[in-house]
C-alpha cells in the first residue's frame, strides 16, 4: 500500500485558501529544515563538537552548538516561506523575515539539547500564527494555524496539526519523503504511567506531591492501581511517547529560584505541544487551566506544564483547584509521614 506523504496530506488541505496554502509551505520549510538537522545529529561527532556551549540565553540557559545551527538552519528555511515574523528560543526578540508574509512562526529548534552528546532523542519544536502585527506571537493558543515537531531518534518523525487531528510522519530515507504513519493519533484517555523530574520532589507545592504519592503508593493506594515512572528529560520524546501509548507529563513550578513558573516556553513549547494534544483527545493545563486559552505576555514567558491522557490532566487539576479532591493521606504519606520533610 502506497502511503501518502506529507505534501500529499497538506495539498489535499490547503486547497480551501491562500492562507491554508501559506501555511502548508511553511510546514514543508520546516520539514526540510528537519531534514538537514537529523542528519547532523545522525553524524553525531563526526559531524563536529555539536555538543560545546558556545552561549548563554539572558536566563543562564546554555546554548550548544547544534542549537544555533539548527536554529540558522529553521529561519533560512522559513525565510523562503511567506513568514512574516520569526521568534525563536535562540533570540532574544522575534524578527521581520518579509513584510508580506502572513505568518508568525515561533520555534524551539533544539529541544532537549542537553542529551546531544548521548545519543539521546531531540526534537524541533513549531507553532505557526496568522500574522497580525509586531505582537503576532503573543496571540493565545487557540489562534494557532498549525503546531508540530520534529523527533529525531530511531525514526525521525513529524508529528503535526493544522486543526484537523494529531498526524505522525516519518521521514523515508530512500525517496526523502515524510509519509503518513497516523492518520489520528489518539491519547488514551486513561493511562497508569507519568513522566516527572522526581529528584525534585521536595521543592514541589502541595498538590504536584500528593498527585505523585498517590500514584507512588500503586494498587495498594486510594488511586487502587500500579503506575509505573517514565521521564526521558527531552519533552518531544515523551509527547511522542504518550501519542502512542498514553501517559501524562507534569513540569510543574516548583520552590526553587527562578522555577516558580516552571521552565517551559509557553509560546513555542507548551502551546504547540497543548494543541497537538487537544486535537489529539487529550488534554494540557499549567496544572489549572488550559494552556490555550492563556493570554502570553512576553515571546520567553515561562509556564506550568501538564498534558497527556485527559483523566490525569483533570484529576491533577482537581489537585491544585480543591483540596477535598485529593484522597486523603495514609500515614505513610501524611504531612509527618516517612516520605515529608
Amino acid at each position: 500500500m502506497t502511503r501518502p506523504t506529507l505534501q500529499d496530506h497538506l495539498e489535499g488541505w490547503s486547497q480551501a485558501d491562500a492562507l491554508r496554502r501559506d501555511v502548508a509551505d511553511a510546514v514543508l520549510a520546516l520539514a526540510g529544515a528537519g531534514m538537514k538537522i537529523a542528519e547532523l545529529l545522525a553524524a553525531g561527532p563526526l559531524a563536529g563538537p555539536l555538543a560545546t556551549v558556545r552561549g548563554y540565553h539572558a536566563d543562564g540557559d546554555s546554548q550548544k552548538e547544534l542549537d544555533l545551527i539548527a536554529d540558522d538552519l529553521v529561519r533560512d528555511a522559513l525565510a523562503g516561506a511567506p513568514v512574516a515574523l520569526f521568534g525563536s528560543e535562540e533570540a532574544d526578540e522575534a524578527v521581520l523575515l518579509d513584510a508580506a508574509g502572513t505568518l508568525a512562526v515561533a520555534v524551539d529548534p533544539l529541544d532537549g539539547s542537553s542529551n546531544i552528546d548521548s545519543n539521546a532523542t531531540v526534537g524541533t519544536i513549531f507553532s505557526i500564527l496568522p500574522y497580525v502585527g509586531a505582537d503576532s506571537l503573543l496571540q493565545p493558543g487557540r489562534a494557532q494555524l498549525a503546531a508540530g515537531f520534529l523527533l529525531y531518534g530511531p525514526q525521525t518523525a513529524l508529528v503535526l496539526t493544522v486543526g484537523i487531528g494529531t498526524q505522525i510522519f516519518i521521514l523515508d530515507r530512500a525517496s526523502g519523503a515524510f509519509l503518513l504513519a497516523e492518520e489520528r493519533a489518539l491519547v488514551l484517555p486513561e493511562t497508569a504511567e507519568y513522566a516527572i523530574n522526581a529528584s525534585n520532589l521536595r521543592h514541589w507545592d502541595v498538590a504536584i506531591r500528593c498527585y505523585v504519592e498517590d500514584c507512588l503508593a500503586g494498587a495498594d493506594g486510594p488511586r487502587g492501581k500500579d503506575f509505573n515512572t517514565r521521564w526521558v528529560a527531552s519533552m518531544v520524546a515523551d509527547v511522542f511517547r504518550i501519542l502512542v501509548r498514553g501517559g501524562v507529563y507534569l513540569y510543574p513550578g516548583d520552590a526553587r529560584r527562578g522555577y516558580g513558573q516552571g521552565r517551559l516556553r509557553l509560546v513555542y513549547e507548551a502551546n504547540p505541544v497543548a494543541f497537538l494534544m487537544e486535537q489529539a483527545q487529550g488534554g494540557a493545563t499549567d496544572g489549572r487551566l488550559p494552556i490555550l486559552d492563556l493570554v502570553p505576555l512576553s515571546l520567553h514567558q515561562r509556564v506550568p506544564l501538564v498534558f497527556g491522557s485527559r483523566a490525569e490532566v483533570e484529576r491533577i487539576a482537581r489537585y491544585h483547584c480543591d483540596a477535598a479532591a485529593m484522597p486523603e493521606r495514609s500515614p505513610l504519606f501524611g504531612r509527618r509521614g516517612l516520605l515529608r520533610a
